[in-house]
């Protein structure tokens, strides 16, 4: 079993970015030693709830992503925009729960939303509740469906989205992209991962090339074509438009079904990416934030292929799940929605994160630093190249040392982003302290000039 202070290496594949060797200079090395020291004795307090978890729990962890090397800071609790650690240390949170924490840890209105809802609803009735039809009505007048049915996760709104196009067309094989991450068993960014589903059923094309898009979609033998507008897991690179754009008319000339993963992107804008760029996929998946704080997931589309799930027809498909339409994520989800993320307030908050990347941009120029993303939902890399054009995941070599070293000095500076790098912002957080993580990257950058400079 590792041991807690092992030392501070990758020792696991990022979900959604695979590991890569990057030489590590001396002087890096002895930083990142210097940072792992301190890392260790500012938090023993997590340090020591690892090991007892790693009795009972493998590498102590439930949830891959959150482990990290020499082992992850265990939080307490959350309240609005910032989470406490087990070890008294306050953090201004940026990871959002990775998108699914827009309304922060303590919104009154969710608070208000659980608490009537256990006194006076209940929980799990096992049956059809009227609130399900509400919340499913605001989501398709929002997002553009005909319909649209829950389930629990964006995994699980991914795969019943994959059966429907497969059962639609009567084909299996389905097109998706490098770097790509569809849930926990739809990863792609090292080719199909060992715990992926339908092994043999998929065609992975290049993220952001027309060409490659067009060839592999346009064949008869492709039931659909899965697509995040912006991959997030993948380092939070954009789809180009006219990429997006192919990719809805090569399916449409071959009958495919295009199938926008909209699970993070749905937050971009008052109607999700799609709207932005002006594409209509027949089918979209969401989940996240749209659950109001609990797990949730929802698929949605046209009426014709969101058919095959009407259970009133002999030869639907089954669609089953005991907490696909709990009373909790019913009522705050649609609290959630109706009454906090309005569409001025989506347009208002994506643009304060796209005046917070450009500002980090222009700090990093000329070093080995940059940041990607678009509105609210950005990542930091570290590599060779700098500041330049991503168009997909293999146009960047990650230097995973500078990337822990930023990790555990940014936490110093009392915030909370993931390992990789990704930024999910969340609703509340004041601009004053948008502008201290830009002079704490500033007094990073500066601080390991010769590691950083390109």
């Amino acid at each position: 079993m590792p041991k807690a202070d092992s030392p501070l290496t990758q020792p696991v594949a990022e979900v959604g970015l695979a590991p890569v060797k990057v030489t590590q200079s001396a002087d890096l090395i002895a930083a990142l030693e210097a940072a792992k020291t301190r890392f260790v004795e500012r938090n023993p307090k997590s340090k020591q709830l690892f090991e007892d978890a790693c009795e009972i729990l493998p590498g102590g962890n439930t949830r891959t992503l959150l482990y990290s090397a020499p082992f992850p800071v265990c939080m307490k609790k959350g309240e609005n925009y910032q989470v406490f650690d087990e070890d008294g240390h306050v953090y201004t949170d940026l990871v959002g729960e990775l998108t699914a924490a827009l309304y922060g840890h303590s919104h009154p209105l969710i608070q208000e939303s659980i608490i009537s809802t256990v006194k006076n609803v209940g929980l799990n009735l096992g049956a059809t509740i009227a609130q399900e039809a509400v919340h499913a009505r605001l989501i398709c007048q929002r997002f553009g469906l005909d319909k649209v049915r829950f389930c629990n996760s964006g995994t699980e709104a991914n795969l019943h989205a994959l059966a429907a196009a497969r059962h639609f067309t009567g084909k299996r094989k389905v097109v998706v992209f490098s770097g790509a991450y569809h849930g926990a068993v739809l990863g792609f960014w090292d080719g199909v991962q060992p715990n992926g589903v339908d092994k043999d059923d998929w065609v992975i094309g290049k993220y952001n090339d027309l060409a490659s898009a067009r060839a592999l979609i346009e064949n008869e033998d492709i039931a659909a074509v899965m697509v995040e507008g912006m991959q997030g897991a993948g380092g939070c690179i954009s789809g180009t438009d006219e990429f997006l754009l192919q990719i809805q008319s090569s399916a449409k000339k071959v009958g495919a079904i295009f199938i926008l993963d909209e699970v993070m992107t749905s937050r971009l804008g008052p109607a999700g990416l799609a709207d932005i760029v002006g594409i209509k996929p027949d089918l979209k998946t969401f989940g996240k934030y749209l659950g109001g704080g609990m797990a949730f997931g929802a698929f949605g589309g046209s009426a014709d292929l969101m058919a095959v799930y009407d259970p009133r027809s002999a030869t639907s498909l089954a669609h089953s799940g005991t907490f696909n339409n709990n009373t909790l994520a019913m009522n705050s989800g649609y609290v959630g929605l109706n009454n906090i993320w309005t569409p001025d307030i989506a347009v208002e908050f994506n643009k304060m994160g796209d005046v917070f990347r450009a500002k980090l941009q222009e700090l990093t120029k000329g070093t080995k630093m940059s940041v990607t993303g678009r509105g609210a939902l950005n990542a930091i890399h570290f590599s060779e190249q700098g500041e330049r054009e991503l168009s997909c995941r293999e146009d960047i070599v990650e230097d995973w040392g500078l990337k822990d070293l930023f990790f555990i000095e940014i936490m110093e500076d009392g915030f909370w982003i993931t390992r990789r790098g990704s930024i999910a912002m969340i609703l509340g957080t004041p601009q004053s302290e948008l502008d201290r993580f830009c002079e704490c990257v500033s007094m990073f950058l500066e601080r390991h000039r010769a590691l950083v400079k390109l």
